[in-house]
């Protein structure tokens, strides 16, 4: 392991080259794109959008603000253009603001320069010592971001208030050398963004009115939902003006951008590793579920619907089926649709609604949301049960306005209808997400071509016993969602039931959020 220089004479000798702050992220990121090195691990999606806007804006040395709303990587991505920055920058030793031994800016940096010449002793600080970070909250003062006059500090060492050694440096100055990031920008007080003018335009900040000014090197990062979109507040006009690249950020724009994030972000791993399986298609339930709520009418689009949503349901999705394997002592966990319904908590903190939803009720959406999750996923798999519905339709208008004498059609039979007689002579399936599994197959298999038809369709081994049993109920649920069975759950109790969806008519009223067009 080389030694590095410890005394500026050292270090000058070394031919250490110091760089300003973002010439430095510049030359650095121009060797990993040559190298093609991935810039951003763990950012998912924003290959093709995002990322391509952050390059060009570090390659012309800008600041940058990310504009996007909640849950869409804004901080993360802030904290890692870290990567880009030296691992290791050599700083005058004991400098509050990080000062560059061969230039250095400070009071107390240029005094013992000036004293210990090429003695002067000097530290190594890695990169990420080098970011700085703050939550902007109407409480942040100057003092906080910027620097105050320190009347104790003045008072032990006899200084004038004016003298530059009598300064308490914020965090913007302590991030000197370095990058430093304002989360949700619109909150700080407009009287407090006017104190970031300088630091933008000038790179200079100016301490209590006083005739001390000192030159920073440092990279502003902003991140904030758009204007329009909070009502806490705004950024105001000439800060904005002076913030050179402005990268709107957003959501996973497909399933499988989506399905990744979660599967990094989400803790699943119970049991070890292998103990959990999470099939296919339920992760695309998960995350059709954030898709939906992002369209939905109930659901105030402005403020978002955050990432975090489709993270917290996955991990309790999870929970459930490990509650169940624990209580059961199974030696492997596999989610059931049954488990679905435990989450809706994960839901109902994560979005905010309209009057509209309000109106409706929140557990009420969040049911919805599920429910047309389960219709969509069923799609990718499974023929649409509703095509004889629209075929019969077509028929009945041909025959009306169509010509005269037109032969009625058979109905088509469909994979759906052993299924569907079944229930339709009076038989009921009921499930808890308590039950064994052994219960739990027996049941679902006493309905005819259900196994049979989604072994196929879902190309399940029949060995794979766990998981064929949950994508049988996954058409249940399906079938339910479409119209052609009903679904009830006993109040305040685990369990299921699906029954023929005429004779329910008859004898229970069937969920209100099957009719809600979320």
């Amino acid at each position: 392991m080389t030694t590095r220089p410890s005394t500026l004479g050292e270090l000058k000798s070394s031919g250490h080259e110091v760089l300003p702050v973002k010439e430095e992220m510049r030359r650095n990121l121009i060797k990993k794109l040559s190298e093609n090195a991935t810039l951003f691990p763990g950012i998912v999606g924003y290959e093709e959008t995002v990322i391509p806007q952050v390059v060009n804006a570090i390659l012309a040395k800008h600041d940058i603000i990310f504009l996007g709303l909640r849950g869409q990587a804004k901080t993360r991505l802030a904290r890692q253009l870290t990567s880009l920055l030296d691992e290791w920058t050599p700083i005058v030793k004991d400098s509050e603001i990080n000062d560059d031994p061969l230039a250095p800016i400070s009071y107390h940096a240029v005094t013992m320069v000036g004293e210990m010449g090429d003695a002067t002793p000097v530290e190594w600080i890695h990169r990420t010592e080098r970011y700085g970070e703050k939550l902007a909250t109407p409480d942040v003062t100057i003092a906080d971001i910027i620097g105050d006059i320190d009347p104790l500090k003045a008072a032990h060492q006899r200084l004038h208030y004016s003298h530059e050694g009598a300064i308490h440096f914020g965090i913007i100055p302590r991030s000197n050398r370095g990058i430093f990031t304002i989360n949700e920008l619109p909150d700080l007080q407009p009287r407090i963004q006017v104190g970031l003018f300088n630091v933008l335009e000038e790179r200079d900040i100016q301490i209590r009115g006083f005739n001390i000014r000192i030159p920073l090197d440092v990279m502003m990062v902003f991140t904030a939902n758009p204007e329009d979109y909070t009502n806490r507040g705004n950024i105001i006009t000439p800060l904005k003006d002076r913030i050179s690249s402005q990268i709107l950020t957003h959501y996973p724009l497909s399933i499988d951008n989506a399905i990744a994030i979660t599967a990094q972000e989400a803790w699943t791993k119970r049991f070890g590793e292998e103990g959990v399986v999470v099939p296919h298609y339920f992760k695309e339930v998960i995350e059709q579920i954030g898709f939906e709520a992002r369209k939905s009418d109930f659901i105030d689009q402005k403020s978002g619907v955050s990432a975090r949503l489709t993270i917290s349901a996955m991990e309790t999705l999870v929970s459930n089926a490990e509650r169940r394997a624990i209580v059961n002592r199974d030696k492997i966990i596999v989610p059931r649709i049954t488990d679905l319904a435990y989450v809706v908590p994960s839901i109902t903190g994560k979005v905010e609604l309209v009057f509209e939803g309000e109106q409706e009720g929140m557990e009420k959406i969040a049911r919805a949301l599920i429910g047309r999750a389960v219709k969509e996923t069923f799609k990718k798999y499974f023929p649409d049960p509703l095509a004889r519905d629209k075929s019969a339709q077509l028929d009945r208008y041909q025959e009306r306005y169509g010509e005269k004498g037109v032969p009625k059609k058979k109905p088509v039979p469909t994979e759906y209808d052993a299924i569907l007689e079944w229930f339709s002579a009076g038989n009921v399936i009921s499930l808890t997400d308590t039950m064994p599994f052994d219960d739990y197959l027996k049941e679902l298999s006493r309905i005819p071509r259900l196994r049979e038809f989604t072994a196929q369709r879902m190309k399940i081994a029949e060995a794979n016993r766990f998981e064929l049993a949950s994508a049988m109920e996954f058409v249940l649920d399906a079938l339910h969602q479409n119209s052609k069975l009903a679904k009830q759950e006993a109040f305040g109790t685990p369990a299921v039931s699906y029954t023929d969806m005429i004779g329910s008519i008859f004898t229970h009223t069937s969920e209100e959020e099957e009719d809600l067009d979320v």
